[in-house]
């Protein structure tokens, strides 16, 4: 396999799924893999076809975290990863991006998790902050991680780099939930097709709420609400909602395989 491959991109019913595929490294947050990271969220963004995407990989796990197979200068470790990036690039895209996680998910990848707004693991997955136990800490991670879990559970986590389950990722707010591995493919499929059926710019909005408002000034957020509803209500793609509600019909940005 050649380093642009280590993230496969396909469009399917709706759907961009991006396969990070690198798994003699375990997925490791290379270069090769945060590029094509980058370029797959850039491309499903691009496309009009797609209202959703789904992040997941192959091997036994999901992304072992930063790249320990060399020894660069930490400046240039810093650059090379662009860690930050791609976190940003996912919370900040518009479509909904849901994490499907079937295997170990350490470091990094822990933040790769934090940052999809929906993330579902397999029982089996184990997640661990392993960062203490080889001199460093979850630094960059800690601005998805955080805002998702209470300082008592991270200070636990982020000190022992002990192993947890995933149910007790999600008991902690790290992932939205585990569920047993043979379920895992259907309930992720659920998830997304529960996303392609709200409307594009809605799902945008939504998703920014999420993200501003908790930071916002009471009023300041009242009067930012109040014109975001209103221009919301009165554009096209909510009269074609509510139409097709009235009308008993799927409304026309429904994928065909739901029609």
């Amino acid at each position: 396999m050649t380093e642009d491959q280590a993230v496969r991109y396909r469009v399917s019913g709706g759907v961009a799924t991006l396969t990070m595929d690198q798994p003699h490294n375990r997925n490791a947050l290379t270069p090769a893999l945060l590029g094509g990271l980058a370029d797959g969220l850039a491309a499903a963004l691009a496309n009009d076809a797609v209202g959703a995407i789904e992040l997941t990989h192959t091997g036994p796990a999901f992304c072992a975290g930063a790249d320990l197979s060399g020894t660069p200068k930490p400046k240039q470790r810093r650059k090379e990863l662009g860690l930050a990036d791609v976190l940003e690039d996912i919370q900040d895209a518009p479509k909904p991006v849901v994490a499907r996680i079937a295997g170990h998910c350490v470091g990094g990848g822990i933040g790769l998790a934090a940052a999809c707004d929906i993330s579902i693991a397999g029982s089996e997955a184990k997640f661990a902050f392993t960062e203490v136990r080889v001199g460093v800490a979850p630094a960059i991670i800690s601005v998805v991680c955080l805002p998702k879990i209470r300082r008592a559970d991270a200070l636990e986590l982020f000190l022992s780099g002990e192993r947890i389950s995933a149910a007790r990722a999600a008991e902690v707010g790290l992932i939205n939930r585990a569920v047993p591995a043979d379920d895992l493919d259907a309930e992720v499929a659920a998830v997304l097709a529960r996303l392609l059926a709200g409307g594009p710019s809605a799902l945008a909005a939504a998703k920014r709420l999420v993200y501003t408002v908790p930071g916002m000034e009471r009023k300041a957020a009242f009067a930012r609400t109040t014109e975001l509803s209103q221009s919301l209500f009165a554009s096209a793609e909510a009269a074609e909602g509510m139409a097709a509600f009235r009308e008993k019909r799927l409304p026309s940005w429904a994928p065909p395989a739901q029609q």
